[in-house]
């Protein structure tokens, strides 16, 4: 009977030592399981970061290609203008009656005009609409008012200088002639 109880006790003694074993395995697994899932997390939100990071950098960059140019942009706005009024005060269809050669270099100044305006839309530079539209202080800039009843009250009525963006950014205001209600 002292054999049974102690080859019972040495049993239970194993048992113990088994379960405590296993119960450490298994806290070890679960201790294993967690790093893997803390490290797998940390490297998620790190690659997440990185790519965040990138597209920051991106925008970043196009933005400064778009802006770097602005100044200079302003300044062939001024020659576009130039070519633009040199157009609208020749009569084309007199003109080229008249002579031949006047109506090449009237033809030549058109083509430029559609070059400078290719150009802008390469870079993004956008002429604002204007003619019709609400008035909107952040594009426009009101030059004098125009009376009238048979239109809305803030409606652009003439444009005298075309306003234009580049990318998201106001490069120049459009100079226009506002509607206003005539007084009674």
């Amino acid at each position: 009977m002292a054999k049974n109880k102690s080859k019972k006790t040495l049993d239970q003694k194993n048992t113990k030592s088994e379960n405590s074993s296993e119960q450490k395995a298994k806290e070890t697994d679960i201790n294993v399981f967690d790093k893997i899932k803390e490290i797998e997390s940390k490297l998620l939100t790190s690659l997440a970061e990185n790519e965040n990071l990138r597209k920051r950098f991106d925008r970043e960059k196009e933005d400064l290609s778009n802006y770097v140019i602005s100044n200079f942009a302003k300044e062939v706005l001024t020659v576009l203008d130039n070519l633009q009024r040199a157009i609208t005060s020749i009569n084309s269809r007199e003109l080229k009656e008249k002579s031949d050669s006047l109506s090449q270099l009237f033809e030549g100044i058109e083509l430029t005009e559609k070059q400078i305006i290719a150009i802008f839309e390469k870079f993004k530079i956008e002429q604002i609409k204007s003619l019709g539209e609400q008035f909107d202080p952040n594009i426009h800039q009101a030059m004098f008012e125009v009376e009238k009843d048979d239109q809305e009250a803030g409606t652009i009525a003439e444009v005298v200088q075309e306003g234009y963006k580049i990318g998201d950014r106001l490069l120049r205001p459009a100079l226009v002639g506002v509607i206003k209600k005539k007084s009674a």
